[in-house]
């Protein structure tokens, strides 16, 4: 986490200093034309700022740059004293309450959480769903549902993959679906009165002709996963044979969604059994198939959830990988 610290009294300064030499991340930013004209030139340069002055003369500072929870830094308040430390902006997802913490313990300061979730000592929603690499698809449920697990002490979730020992306080297991206020699931057709969070647990497998386009893997993979009902938030990597690392189609397809793709050589695609068998595939590529042995070897998994389906230049797979929900890591 890079950390920039401001102060704009003498006081503040020395503090800034000295806690600039504590946490190694962190530097001393010189004030120029103001703590407006300061912060837009780097507010996204770091991921978090320490301000040693006034809640009120940051408030009114970071009003125009705040954007989304997600992206936005965290912002830390103190006292020119380091009685108090003040977590402003993005305490959960930002880190800005671990840092609070970490910063009043290095001070000899008080930590301010105004957070309910942490002053209730119930889970961080969103914090916890970003640990279990959840994707939320529908985004304006999650306010809504973190403020039902403060006035209800809980939230019933319902999970098609697996848990792991125990969920994390403040969350337990819902018997249906329909009693569910989260539901985990890569599958679509759900209602969307409820907090829908995708796992990345699907890993589609390609096979292609040589000069495939774009468009073409574009096509036909919104093709395969209108018809079996999956949706593509829940892919986490593509996978094929080790002779298309230099298909510029399927590089740009990949490239363009920010998925990596795991090659094979022939050797290991015809390794694996129960696979559909491509005649033409042995004739090209030497190997019984592509794209059900490639999905299948990347996600670690004998559980094919599609098998191979055909284009004019594309074939294919989908298989499942391992993803079950468990407690957050304890914090260091």
């Amino acid at each position: 986490m890079k950390v920039g610290i401001l102060a704009i009294t003498e006081g503040g300064r020395k503090l800034a200093e000295k806690l600039a030499g504590e946490l190694e991340t962190a530097e001393f930013l010189a004030v120029d034309g103001g703590i407006a004209r300061t912060l837009v030139k780097v507010w996204q340069r770091y991921d978090a700022f320490i301000c040693i002055m006034a809640t009120g003369i940051v408030v009114r500072t970071i009003a125009p740059l705040i954007k989304d929870k997600a992206t936005d830094p965290c912002v830390l308040v103190m006292d020119e004293q380091g009685q108090h430390v003040i977590s402003l902006l993005s305490g959960h997802l930002g880190g800005g309450n671990e840092l609070a913490k970490l910063v009043a313990h290095l001070i000899g300061g008080t930590a301010v959480i105004t957070t309910a979730s942490d002053v209730l000592g119930l889970t961080s929603l969103d914090l916890w769903l970003r640990e279990q690499q959840l994707v939320i698809e529908n985004k304006e449920h999650l306010t809504g549902t973190s403020a039902r697990l403060v006035n209800n002490g809980y939230l019933r979730l319902y999970c098609e993959g697996g848990v792991d020992d125990a969920l994390p306080e403040g969350l337990v297991l819902a018997d249906r679906s329909e009693n569910a206020d989260i539901i985990v699931s890569n599958t679509t057709g759900w209602p969307d009165d409820v907090l829908l969070c995708r796992p990345k647990n699907l890993v589609v497998g390609v096979g292609c002709n040589r000069g495939a386009q774009v468009n073409e893997f574009e096509k036909a993979l919104a093709d395969l996963f209108t018809e079996v009902q999956l949706s593509p938030l829940s892919i986490r990597n593509l996978a094929s044979i080790d002779l298309k690392k230099d298909e510029d189609g399927l590089l740009a397809f990949a490239a363009d969604r920010g998925w990596q793709i795991d090659f094979f050589d022939k050797h290991q695609l015809n390794s694996v059994e129960g696979v559909t068998i491509s005649p033409a595939a042995m004739k090209a590529v030497g190997a019984a198939g592509v794209a059900e042995p490639a999905a299948l070897l990347s996600a670690q998994s004998n559980e094919l959830l599609v098998r191979k389906r055909k284009w004019q230049n594309i074939t294919m797979a989908v298989a499942r990988a391992s993803c079950t929900l468990s407690e957050p890591a304890p914090v260091q």
